[in-house]
């Protein structure tokens, strides 16, 4: 996706949603964010996420970034996914 550099703070860049098939306790899952991003993961309802800006951002320091989420659930033993999502940023003061 394509986020302004002049987005700000608690923007909301993607959604998505994470769904485990077993039942309980060991159905319950929970998103990271893997490595140090301006980035946040927020929980919604019915297992959805929300992936927000932490901070404003500047595209002349960083034009893209590889966000990687890491989802698990809560069995035992814990299994866990990744997806890496690319986000641009687009810049506002270009002449």
């Amino acid at each position: 996706s394509t986020l302004s550099e002049a987005a700000p703070p608690n923007t909301v860049v993607a959604l998505f949603s994470v769904r485990d098939r077993d039942s309980g306790d060991n159905g319950r899952t929970s998103c990271e964010l893997l490595g140090e991003q301006p980035f946040s993961i927020s929980p919604l309802a019915d297992e959805g996420y929300a992936l927000v800006t932490l901070e404003a951002l500047d595209r002349e320091e960083v034009s893209e970034y590889n966000v990687t989420v890491r989802a698990s659930d809560a069995g035992s033993p814990a299994l866990s996914a990744s997806k890496t999502l690319l986000v641009r940023l687009s810049d506002v003061n270009d002449n």
